[in-house]
């Protein structure tokens, strides 16, 4: 049922290294996972099925669809696009030449996307984000073509085999969590919906960081992505802007100011391809790099030993794009991050001006009204704000509109998408650091912000005590701010939660006052995650059995079809494919973990597995304090005893800030924890706790298939969706949560018997945390004594006590259990108690599991673009005939 575990030697693959020494006569210690070079193409040419791949022409073909076409056309590439020196067809080689090949036919579907929006001019989305978490595309990307077995097989021809080519890619690294991964999701949505849309982001060079676990915790490297480069991306050396930080305001004779002056460094654009599902319609992710130009490096300078001096604009250009959200501790910080953020606002709008105005030109007589017809501008979070001032910027100072005009343009254009309700993460940005960085900028919104002020003060005289809270600028003389949520929320014509119980708090609390001011302004869009990447693909096996089952694969782009899957739940025979599936993707996983954390997991226990950013909101502490008090308790009971227990493999994952001490101090835990009970020989046949280190979406599509639990148990009210939670629903895993975010909705659509509910809910919330400042909580013994055990040294000496105190005292800054993981941890281990009951019943469970992947018909990206696309955007699908 499941994919052998591939071991390969240049370009020759066999099943174990056993199969290697027998046909080389090379012992089996020799010859494991790595490559030698004594096994290399010229020397070796026949491959497993007895090809000589030396006798694959190389020609070049870029649309073809035929095995031994595709087998040619990578030759060709191998050959003639040379990455490498020659004479080596390694799997990395294999790779980078298998990857030309597939961009070839994309770049063909791409000119013709072009070409076909340029001929019908509709009306376009720009998707801007700070974060687009990819993941590999080259299984992406076949898949999309419906090319994937066709590949397999020219790869075989090769001597290769698809999987191995497939672990060759590295994750893009430009994202870090939910909100980079939901933009990826839209993206393919808007592709395979045909819709004309292209997204925005920057180029990270290093991205956010690359996690490697050690006895100290987690330690943060950069990452590699580009270190060789990316065979998606291409680079258009054509599309380069201006983009202009600090300088001063200068007021023309006719009265219009501009910016003059400053620092000027250029952002050239590099685009990756976006293939819909079995669509002709590949769309764009157009990346921003930042580069100065040769007449910015002093040769004076340089040729005079100040080298330094001589490329500053050239390194100050460098630091823009290296990494992801840099630590803004310090003032340089600071400006770097502001920096990041008009950066990919003025590349962006400047780059979507310019195109406006060359297709209007060509049509002869236009008007600057017809610009929110044809463009529709979605700021993903609070990053992309500075797109409102910058585009009231270009329209008068650079087209000299009036301001009124302009208006009227920006807030017909821009729409806004808010991701949480977490004050920390609602930014606010310095007045003397925007000042300084965009001086323009500065004017325009304060200029906004006394004319919405002004109008709220001439027709609601109801909200004059209201000013303060609702203004963008906060003017405390202590720390005078920008409130960038504010901003949008004036500025834009449409603010959307992302799942129902979100969007209802922002309306009810974060926003309540604009909400009476603009009641229809503001909707709710249910996040969503695409079907291709997390189940077609991700999970072969039981995506079949689903196919076979409904008779069709129309599920794949119409995910509402498995709601059929409902009348067969009892099917024993379906079950025992269910299982058969489920089994393939856990083992595939327990090899995954053995082979980066040098692990045995048992297939046949509970998989238990939360995997996300690591915050106090999300509670990973409250899921290693279940897991120490489950090890303590089978300490303490007799091998009968342990014997009748549920047998459970709890996987956490996912990344800390490198300056989120807390959020590091718990994935310590999580490792400490994990050594002492995995090496325990009387606990570790019962319960095995892991950290898989360096989560991202690659290792998501190994974890989430092969997933049976999910725990997605933050603060009730503090998550404004989730994704994640979607993608094991998906996947047939079930459910531990809380009545939070899109946790809400998925109980609502699977059934409340296939969840584990527990926890307090958002609106007791802060009744709870009032009750905890006045002394009136009384902890559950299991809650204190699973701390006391952690302080007791039973997981080695480090001083886990301040993080263990900020669960503690009644107030005070890092204390008082504001995530209420001691209120909750009661309830949570009550339901821990019902999955273990529920997992021995395996008819039950599997039942469960299946009602789960029935349900999850409504979390589709396609959905919500859908969505986006008829009540925000305004735009309609334009496929290509």
């Amino acid at each position: 049922m499941f994919p052998s575990y591939y071991i390969t030697c240049s370009h020759v693959t066999f099943q174990t290294p056993k199969e290697i020494s027998e046909g080389f006569n090379i012992p089996s210690s020799v010859c494991g996972s790595t490559t030698h070079s004594f096994l290399s193409s010229s020397s070796l040419k026949m491959s497993t099925n007895g090809t000589d791949s030396t006798k694959i022409p190389a020609i070049s073909n870029p649309l073809a669809e035929k095995p031994s076409e595709i087998a040619s056309n990578i030759n060709y590439h191998a050959k003639f696009t040379p990455h490498f020196s020659p004479f080596k067809f390694q799997p990395e080689q294999a790779y980078y030449a298998t990857a030309d090949s597939v961009r070839d036919r994309l770049v063909q579907q791409w000119n013709e996307t072009y070409q076909h929006y340029h001929e019908v001019d509709p009306k376009q989305t720009y998707y801007l984000s700070m974060e687009y978490l990819q993941g590999r595309a080259l299984t992406n990307a076949i898949g999309n073509l419906n090319l994937q077995d066709a590949y397999a097989d020219a790869l075989n021809k090769l001597g290769h085999d698809l999987e191995n080519i497939r672990e060759q890619e590295k994750d893009a690294a430009l994202g870090n969590g939910g909100l980079g991964r939901l933009a990826s999701c839209f993206l393919d949505s808007m592709a395979t919906l045909n819709l004309p849309a292209w997204g925005y982001g920057l180029r990270y060079r290093y991205g956010l960081f690359k996690q490697r676990i050690t006895k100290e915790g987690q330690e943060e490297t950069a990452e590699d992505w580009l270190e060789k480069f990316s065979p998606w991306e291409v680079v258009r050396h054509d599309i380069v802007f201006p983009i202009t930080f600090f300088g001063h305001v200068e007021v023309t004779p006719t009265g219009s100011r501009k910016l003059v002056g400053g620092e000027v460094i250029q952002a050239l654009a590099y685009d990756v391809p976006i293939p819909g599902y079995k669509t002709k319609n590949t769309n764009s992710l157009r990346l921003w790099d930042a580069k100065a130009v040769a007449q910015d490096f002093d040769l004076f300078q340089f040729n005079d030993g100040q080298y330094e001096t001589a490329a500053q604009l050239h390194s100050k250009a460098q630091q823009i794009c290296a990494v992801l959200y840099p630590g803004d501790a310090t003032e340089n910080g600071k400006l770097l991050r502001l920096k990041q953020q008009f950066f990919l606002c003025s590349a962006s709008l400047q780059d979507i001006i310019a195109r406006f105005k060359e297709r209007r030109d060509e049509k002869g007589s236009w008007n600057w009204s017809d610009f929110p017809t044809k463009v529709a501008v979605q700021l993903n979070d609070t990053h992309p704000t500075l797109a409102i001032p910058e585009l009231m910027r270009l329209l008068m100072d650079v087209e000299g509109l009036g301001w009124d005009e302009a208006w009227d343009i920006t807030t017909k254009t821009i729409a806004y998408t808010n991701h949480t309700v977490l004050p920390e993460a609602l930014e606010k940005w310095s007045q003397v650091v925007m000042k300084k960085l965009l001086p323009r900028h500065m004017e325009i919104i304060e200029e906004i912000d006394k004319r919405f002020m002004a109008m709220v003060s001439s027709t609601r005289s109801d909200l004059e005590s209201k000013l303060s809270s609702l203004c963008i600028l906060d003017n405390n003389p202590q720390k005078p701010v920008v409130r960038m949520a504010n901003m949008c929320v004036v500025s834009a014509h449409t603010v959307n939660g992302v799942a129902q119980l979100h969007s209802d708090i922002l309306k009810a609390e974060l926003f309540v006052d604009y909400v009476s001011i603009w009641p229809t302004k503001f909707q709710n869009k249910t996040n969503g995650i695409t079907p291709r990447r997390w189940l077609r693909f991700c999970s072969p096996e039981l995506s079949s059995i689903i196919t076979k089952w409904l008779k069709t694969d129309e599920w794949v782009t119409n995910l509402d079809l498995l709601v059929k899957l409902r009348q067969f739940a009892d099917n024993e025979e379906l079950q025992a494919e269910w299982a058969s599936a489920k089994m393939a993707n856990k083992r595939r996983l327990a090899d995954y973990i053995l082979q980066v954390t040098g692990l045995t997991i048992d297939p046949d226990s509970l998989f238990d597995i939360q995997v996300k950013r690591i915050h106090e909101y999300k509670r990973q502490l409250m899921n290693i304090l279940g897991a120490v008090y489950r090890y303590k308790k089978l300490k303490e009971m007799s091998p009968e005893e342990r014997a009748k227990t549920t047998a459970r493999t709890i996987m956490i994952g996912g990344k800390a800030f490198a300056t989120y001490t807390n959020a590091k101090r718990i994935v310590k835990l999580v490792n400490d924890v994990g050594a002492v009970v995995n090496s325990d020989p009387e606990v570790n046949n019962y319960l095995k706790v892991v950290f898989v280190p360096n989560y991202n979406v690659s290792v998501a599509e190994m974890l989430i298939p092969g997933s049976e639990l999910s725990q997605h148990i933050s603060t009730a009210g503090m998550e404004a969706s989730g994704t994640s939670n979607m993608k094991f629903s998906l996947n047939g895993c079930l459910i531990i949560g809380t009545l939070d975010g899109a946790n809400v909705e998925i109980r609502e659509e699977i059934g409340e018997d296939n969840f584990f509910l527990f926890g307090a809910t958002a609106d007791e919330v802060p009744k709870l945390r009032k009750d905890r400042e006045n002394g009136l909580f009384k902890p559950d013994p299991r809650f204190e004594e699973s701390k006391e055990y952690i302080r007791s040294g039973a997981f080695g000496s480090y001083d886990y006590n301040p993080l263990l105190d900020s669960l503690e005292g009644n107030t005070g800054y890092g204390r008082g259990d504001y995530f209420l993981v001691g209120h909750d941890f009661a309830s949570y281990m009550d339901a821990q108690a019902k999955v273990d009951e529920a997992y021995k019943d395996k008819k039950k469970w599997l039942r469960m599991s299946i009602l789960s992947t029935a349900g999850s018909g409504k979390f589709s990206s396609d959905r919500t673009i859908a969505q986006y696309a008829k009540e925000i955007w305004n735009i309609k699908a334009c496929p290509v005939p």
